[in-house]
C-alpha cells in the first residue's frame, strides 16, 4: 500500500522535468525571436 507521501513525491518527480522543459522552451523561443529581430534590423545580438 502506498502512502500519501510516496504519491506526492512521485508526482513531484514526474512533474518537475515538465516544468523545467516549459521554462526552457519559453527562454529558447524568446532568444530565437531576438536573433531574428536583430538580423532583420542588422544589429548585433551582443
Amino acid at each position: 500500500m502506498t502512502t500519501m507521501t510516496e504519491i506526492l513525491l512521485s508526482a513531484y518527480v514526474l512533474v518537475w522535468p515538465l516544468i523545467v522543459a516549459c521554462v526552457f522552451f519559453v527562454l529558447v523561443r524568446a532568444f530565437l525571436r531576438e536573433i531574428r529581430e536583430a538580423r532583420r534590423n542588422g544589429t548585433p545580438i551582443i
